[in-house]
């Protein structure tokens, strides 16, 4: 074993769990999870709990989206008894932010700023539905708006577009999907079986995955064809491709330097190491990208977050990519560099679509995961973590060893990520107009559904020379089904403004 700095960012404790309906008991609510999750996950550790505990000074929780605390740090500080907790954060909503905390706390570790710190986060959206819908009370903590969160929680979309139902990520996601496949030159055919050829092994893995909320692994077709199991969530999702954030589900980590897990007596072998780490963010207005399919932000992290580990590509032995919908998978795979015909995992959970998507915290499961996938048998693990629409990123690169000197606080590094977000941010067209009129193409576009199947309307963004706008498609049934086996994108449509509903509206 190589000398290792005393300075060195590393992992030293892990855990998550699943919690499922057990009827006639009381589910635990979310910091009661964490709690239970890490008091179990710290027995690995030979050193004595109470120590354990002396020891950590930050704590950092993902935000908690399904059920709100006043003070979700402070008061899981309280229920494990921590006593010398000077560093209490709650983060910003997006589901990057686990791995954007990993990379900000290994660059406090490296200079001295903590010493040991808590990671947290988790939902309890499946049980707190059940119970609603039941009319069971519960023993939880009375909810309470946050009185802080930490860092600027910029909203992903504008009021234009959340016009057009785009808060909903089922809706905007569709969008960018249609976007590549005509990138693609996919028919609409084609391109379903390739989302179910692309998804099916994600559900394989997640069979496999004790902690997965779906344990069934579907083929292709069982993937992409509409059932009344699996019916259009959004053109061309179905339910089988779009994250399932229902679900029970919490995630921890603690992480130290190698000097105080030296103190602690933590065997090496318990011990991961964060060698790499980068975080940025494409345009924010996603329909002000120039290609609303590509991510030039995931690109750069991946190459940062490389470089800084001391690896290549090559190197890597399996990948963890943010899979929210397909679009974001592929997107990844795309600017990180994996080939088609890579057959490295994309997934080391199972993904958001069957291991579940607990709101913001997925990606500290698929840490959580490497994690115990690397104290199993050495290896590097490549995470990519995204909020919003592909719009914030964070990358990070997992290994058994560290690179020859912890490098988290490089300047030169964080000059050229200051410099590449700036040519990302010059890349931006111009916002889309409110009032469009006259004939536009089609840039990406997607088909809304009621319950039963029946098309509603489509919505689409769309482009006249350098003018971009949002629009509803209207039609009868019949026409709008069109939107399902017909290419739309790079097709002219009429759209007029209507004054009385005040929104861009096209006929089909």
């Amino acid at each position: 074993m190589k000398n290792i700095a005393p300075n060195t960012p590393v992992i030293i404790c892990a855990g998550q769990y699943t919690q499922h309906w057990q009827e006639g008991k009381m589910p635990l609510e979310p910091l009661r999870l964490i709690a239970q999750t890490f008091l179990q996950a710290s027995q690995t550790l030979p050193t004595a709990q109470e120590r354990l505990f002396e020891t950590i000074d930050s704590v950092f929780i993902t935000n908690i989206f399904g059920y709100q605390y006043a003070d979700a740090p402070t008061q899981l500080s309280e229920i494990l008894g921590l006593q010398g907790v000077k560093v209490k954060e709650f983060s910003t909503l997006g589901g990057n932010t686990p791995q954007s905390t990993v990379n900000r706390v290994c660059r406090e570790l490296e200079v001295g700023k903590l010493r040991m710190a808590l990671l947290a986060g988790g939902e309890a959206n499946y049980s707190l539905a059940k119970m609603m819908k039941n009319g069971i009370k519960s023993d939880w903590t009375p909810q309470k708006s946050p009185q802080y969160i930490s860092g600027e929680n910029k909203l992903g979309s504008t009021d234009l577009e959340n016009n057009y139902e785009l808060f909903l990520l089922t809706n905007a996601y569709p969008i960018f999907e249609t976007a590549l496949r005509h990138k693609l030159q996919h028919s609409p055919t084609e391109h379903q079986a390739h989302l179910g050829k692309l998804y099916a092994p994600f559900s394989e893995v997640a069979e496999q995955n004790p902690f997965a909320w779906q344990q069934t692994a579907f083929s292709a077709e069982e993937i992409y064809t509409p059932s009344p199991d699996n019916r259009y969530i959004a053109y061309p999702y179905t339910k089988r491709m779009c994250a399932n954030n229902q679900v029970d589900q919490v995630a921890c980590l603690l992480l130290t330097t190698q000097a105080t897990a030296d103190e602690l007596q933590v065997p090496q072998a318990l011990r991961v190491y964060p060698v790499g780490g980068a975080d940025l963010h494409d345009i924010w207005d996603f329909a002000c990208r120039p290609d609303v399919a590509h991510s030039e932000a995931i690109g750069v992290c991946a190459q940062v977050a490389l470089e800084q580990a001391s690896l290549t590509l090559a190197d890597i032995d399996a990948f963890d990519l943010y899979s929210c919908f397909p679009v974001a998978v592929q997107a990844g795979k795309d600017v990180i560099g994996i080939l088609p015909t890579d057959t490295r995992p994309l997934t080391i959970t199972g993904g958001l679509a069957y291991f579940g998507g607990a709101w913001n915290n997925y990606s500290m499961h698929a840490i959580v995961q490497a994690v115990e996938n690397i104290r199993r048998k050495p290896q590097n693990i490549l995470i990519n973590a995204l909020g919003w629409y592909i719009t914030k990123h964070a990358v990070g690169v997992y290994s058994s060893l560290p690179t020859a000197e912890p490098t988290w606080n490089d300047a030169n590094r964080s000059q050229f990520l200051a410099n590449a977000q700036q040519r990302i941010n010059e890349k931006a067209l111009p916002a889309p107009v409110e009032r469009a009129e006259g004939l536009f193409e089609i840039v990406g576009y997607t088909l809304l559904y009621d319950r039963d199947g029946s098309p509603k309307k489509g919505v689409a963004l769309v482009q006249a020379g350098k003018t971009r706008a949002w629009t509803f498609i209207e039609g009868e049934k019949e026409a709008l089904l069109r939107l399902e086996t017909e290419e739309w994108v790079g097709k002219t449509v009429e759209i007029h403004f209507d004054e009385k509903r005040k929104r861009n509206f096209a006929t089909i």
